[in-house]
């Protein structure tokens, strides 16, 4: 991982995401809805929940529409239900592409992550085509304007919080986890005065590609795409 700043996407994406909040919004409360439905509402005894809301917070998402979706969640009479399905596939130059949604109707997402991929130069690939080169990991970003301490002191506090790697830019703590140890390292680091920029679970290439311009160019077609569609949560590739 070294080298490589997942926070750097993350800004950029969340830039491009400010002309579409409300799309966004609706995908969180999706998260949270299903958090709830699986788990219940205490987001102290359900670490699910308690990690869709870090991802709302992060997204500066209203506390009016996490509370509505949580009140969603725990009414019994309410009965939409999603299934968690993934779709791997190739991007220009070979770029891996994983692609993780929610959905009440498989064959409508099928097929337009299908299209998404198709109508611009992609190519949905097969089951386990591309998983095996991305690692499942827990993720915490703090901002280095939030805190005054130097990259040992960090790191010393992210040893003994359970995490597993730091990396350190000029802006940016970047904390990896087991998917597992994540709840126990963002708690640990927020009780020793820590502010997260950030906290869940991703998936991080293990190899990347380096793409020219007009590569770069048709994946972030593809990958908007994707976004644009409401079963979507989460694209990950491993273009550098």
């Amino acid at each position: 991982m070294s080298g490589h700043s997942k926070w750097n996407n993350i800004q950029g994406r969340k830039n491009a995401q400010d002309a579409k909040r409300g799309k966004v919004f609706q995908k969180l409360s999706r998260e949270i809805y299903m958090a709830v439905k699986s788990g219940g509402p205490d987001p102290n005894a359900n670490p699910s929940l308690r990690l869709a809301m870090d991802k709302a917070k992060a997204n500066n998402m209203p506390n009016d529409n996490v509370k509505r979706a949580i009140d969603k969640g725990s009414n019994t009479n309410e009965s939409a239900n999603y299934d968690e399905v993934t779709y791997e596939g190739y991007g220009p130059s070979g770029v891996a592409i994983l692609v993780h949604a929610l959905t009440d109707n498989r064959n409508r997402t099928s097929t337009n992550v299908r299209v998404a991929f198709t109508h611009n130069g992609g190519a949905l690939g097969e089951t386990g085509s591309v998983s095996y080169l991305f690692d499942r990991k827990g993720y915490i970003a703090i901002d280095r304007k939030t805190t005054d301490v130097d990259e040992d002191t960090m790191l010393m506090s992210v040893l003994e919080a359970g995490g597993e790697e730091l990396e350190t830019s000029d802006d940016v703590f970047e904390i990896y986890t087991t998917p597992g140890d994540l709840g126990a390292v963002r708690d640990a680091l927020e009780e020793e005065g820590y502010q997260l920029a950030n906290a869940e679970t991703t998936m991080v290439p293990k190899t990347f590609v380096d793409l020219n311009e007009a590569d770069t160019e048709k994946l972030t077609k593809i990958v908007d795409a994707l976004e644009d569609d409401d079963d979507v949560s989460d694209v990950y590739h491993n273009a550098e």
